[in-house]
């Protein structure tokens, strides 16, 4: 192997590494806020905070888990929002 391909490899190899680094400290920042959000919507519901304001709960179901679980904190403040206005997440 000359030394110029070692290199070269030596250079895709860092250049992978740090692309890798960058998408996988990315993925994990969505997933943390996807599980916030889930266990927001969780806790809303557990302490009966709509209840409160006398609402009916959140409906735990597969599109308010998306919206919570995409959108983070904000999905859980747009679904409250919205709950709150009389337009439930729902099938």
């Amino acid at each position: 192997m000359s030394l110029l391909t070692g290199l070269l490899a030596l250079i895709l190899v860092i250049v992978i590494a740090f692309v890798l680094y960058r998408l996988l400290k990315s993925v994990t920042g969505l997933i943390i806020n996807a599980v916030v959000g889930v266990i927001l919507l969780w806790v809303i519901n557990l302490v009966g905070l709509m209840g409160m304001v006398g609402r009916p709960d959140i409906p735990i179901n597969i599109i308010t888990v998306l919206v919570c679980a995409i959108g983070g904190v904000f999905g859980v403040i747009i679904t409250l929002v919205l709950h709150l206005l009389g337009f439930p997440l729902s099938i």
